[in-house]
């Protein structure tokens, strides 16, 4: 059992109360083990993942600073013995905060809202960081804590030709010292018995003599260096030389071969841009043959299922509503599927966490910094998250303009508009055309949010830059079991996401496009004399200087319910059951090539194309963002500003463009 919390619960006041269910947080018993234990330590020390041998969980994160912003409470697992409530915090560098996330630990452990001050820490530390990680170990220490340190990447210092004395740390630190192998789970069992005993010594002291931890006064920058200087030198005396070091290239050498290319500050630029420019081209490629079978499946569905009783009501809504609005958007999943893993391969290998330093300098320039990366690589999946990911950064300034430009970064809810839109203008062509071509928009969406960033930050105040460090991880080989199962669950989150919407829309432009004329056997004459035609057509001077007619408009206007929605319009407004001797895909892509205008000229053309494409990289179209956008920057004008200026300016280059290719003889 676990629960996840984000960083903002503390402001609203969340409490755990149900934590306490099958292991406890409360009671008083002389001999239970009441009282949550934290897991505290730097980032990418191995405390999620400790966190998870222990719970049972599936927890990950990533290793760059600002991938954590909330903290899990989960109960150890009944194999270890009795159930211990234990809780993973973000990685913080010291108890003296610097940003919102270290806040988030600080508060957790010294003043829970519902659970007080952790009984016990567990202090994570990586052994072959352990000069620097152990000032937080030392600073739990000062504060009135009982400690138990967990040693973790042993394996890495037993690669160097090193190993740790075990009992001498444990002597100077007068607490127990556990080594944690986290890829096999090695020592879990005997940190439980340690975390046990320590439980039980603190319930047989008497209320007076138990440890009250105090939140710690800010270190001066004299006793920091003096504490530095103690740990280095504590480290130099308990790491020692093994007695059989290994003859092998270690993966620290490796790592520091790597990083001579990958962050060189003009190659590791260009190696960065072709990496990221083959993931994005591989989604069309790699994805085509999986594409086709679910776009299969879901014809071979609804043709049979049509069957059954073609005039009733009910199923013709199934079919030609839910049906074909699914078919038209789920047949993309895979391609969502491929990029999740390309993301997560890089997260795993630990190039990511490079990538922040390679865009460190040139978001300066924008007014932002590192722990803009953060966000700005969550927002190639959701937005949402990726704003929520924004309170690491501590500089108002630089979160601002964040906030301000994570909706023009091209999420994955954009994937099947994209794709629909180029595989109609590269129809029969090479696959890799389009897959440049979506790379190329992938970069386009990074140049426009940077020059959004460059003219936001004109009109606000400089500040001093926001408090950025980070300790890169040894390259390591991702694997396949674990970077599928987070693929998979990142794609079914997207699907459940995606799915309410898509189910809601089809109803409403379903409804719209079949009434009030259902009476009418002709499904083009019902769709002309149908409440979607009538409010379309209305509305269809908004959308002709785009190359557009009413019928695209509906669609313009569901999606935004969702993006995904748009392509689930087309497929109903132009009905791509009719069909059997197609795919849905298929038919709709040939639908789109035979639609017209009222004045007979072709309705998608290149010029259109591109213009809804434009629209699409700019636009606001999603709801969730905005009600998230006023939440994490307290004020709905703030959200508006958004919402009024990217549908503005993307109408009005879309137009531009549009009208442009068209001035000069492309159509």
């Amino acid at each position: 059992m676990y629960s996840r919390l984000m960083a903002g619960d503390f402001q609203s006041g969340f409490c755990l109360s149900k934590i306490s269910d099958g292991g406890g947080v409360s009671g008083s018993g002389q001999n239970d083990l009441s009282g949550f234990v934290a897991l505290v330590g730097s980032p990418n020390c191995g405390k999620t993942t400790l966190f998870n041998w222990l719970t049972g969980s599936r927890f990950k994160t990533v290793n760059y600073p600002g991938a954590t912003v909330d903290y899990s409470i989960g109960l150890s697992q009944s194999r270890f013995g009795p159930p211990i409530s234990v809780m993973d915090t973000p990685g913080t560098y010291s108890l003296d905060p610097k940003s919102p996330d270290e806040w988030v630990t600080l508060n957790a452990i010294f003043r829970h809202p519902s659970l007080g001050s952790a009984r016990l820490i567990v202090s994570v530390v990586d052994a072959t960081q352990l000069s620097r990680q152990m000032l937080v170990t030392r600073q739990l220490l000062s504060a009135g804590f009982r400690v138990v340190t967990a040693v973790t990447m042993c394996d890495l210092l037993s690669e160097r030709g090193e190993e740790l004395d075990v009992e001498a740390l444990a002597k100077v630190l007068n607490s127990p010292v556990v080594l944690i192998d986290g890829r096999l789970g090695g020592g879990i069992s005997e940190l439980i018995g340690k975390i046990v005993v320590e439980l039980k010594n603190i319930n047989h002291l008497s209320l007076i003599d138990r440890p009250s931890p105090s939140v710690p006064e800010s270190w001066s920058a004299e006793r920091l260096q003096t504490t530095m200087e103690e740990t280095s030198k504590l480290s130099s005396q308990v790491i020692r030389n093994s007695i059989r070091p290994r003859a092998v290239s270690t993966a620290a050498e490796r790592t520091r071969r790597l990083d001579a290319v990958l962050l060189h500050p003009i190659w590791g630029l260009v190696i960065f841009v072709l990496i990221m420019g083959l993931l994005f081209t591989s989604i069309f490629w790699v994805a085509k043959p999986v594409m086709d079978a679910v776009d299969f499946a879901f014809t071979f569905f609804g043709e049979h299922f049509l069957k059954l009783a073609p005039e009733n009501l009910l199923v013709q809504f199934f079919v030609n509503g839910v049906v074909a609005s699914a078919a038209a958007v789920f047949v993309f999943v895979p391609q969502i599927f491929i990029l999740f893993i390309g993301i997560i391969l890089l997260e795993d290998s630990g190039y990511l966490a490079r990538s922040a330093t390679l865009v460190d300098r040139p978001l300066s320039f924008l007014g932002m910094g590192g722990r803009s990366f953060v966000p700005l690589l969550s927002g190639y999946a959701c937005a949402v998250p990726a704003m929520m990911a924004a309170r690491t950064i501590n500089s108002k300034r630089e979160r601002w303009l964040t906030l301000f430009i994570l909706p023009l970064m091209s999420c994955s809810a954009r994937v099947p508009v994209y794709t629909l839109l180029l595989t109609f203008l590269f129809y029969g062509s090479a696959a890799w055309k389009a897959g440049v071509t979506l790379a190329g928009i992938y970069f386009v969406s990074l140049i426009v949010g940077g020059a959004a960033a460059l003219i936001a930050s004109r009109f606000l105040p400089k500040t001093d830059a926001s408090f950025f460090m980070m300790e890169l991880p040894v390259y390591r080989l991702p694997k396949a079991s674990l970077v599928a199962r987070q693929a998979l669950s990142r794609t079914r989150n997207y699907a459940k996401r995606a799915g309410p919407a898509i189910f809601v829309c089809a109803l409403l432009v379903w409804g719209a496009t079949t009434f009030p004329a259902i009476q009418l056997k002709d499904r083009t004459e019902r769709l002309n004399a149908s409440y979607a035609a009538q409010v379309g057509r209305w509305i269809e001077p908004v959308f002709k200087p785009m190359g557009t007619d009413w019928r695209v408009g509906v669609g313009l206007i569901s999606a935004f319910a969702a993006r995904e929605v748009f392509v689930s319009s087309l497929a109903i407004v132009f009905q791509v059951t009719d069909d059997n001797n197609a795919t849905m895909q298929d038919t709709l892509l040939k639908k789109m090539h035979d639609a017209r205008t009222s004045d007979g000229r072709p309705l998608f053309t290149f010029a259109s194309v591109i213009g809804l494409v434009i629209f699409f990289m700019i636009a606001l179209q999603c709801l969730s963002t905005v009600m998230v956008s006023v939440r994490e920057s307290g004020q709905w004008r703030f959200a508006i500003l958004q919402l009024v200026l990217f549908n503005g300016v993307g109408y009005l280059l879309a137009v531009a463009a549009v009208q442009g290719l068209r001035s000069v003889g492309i159509s």
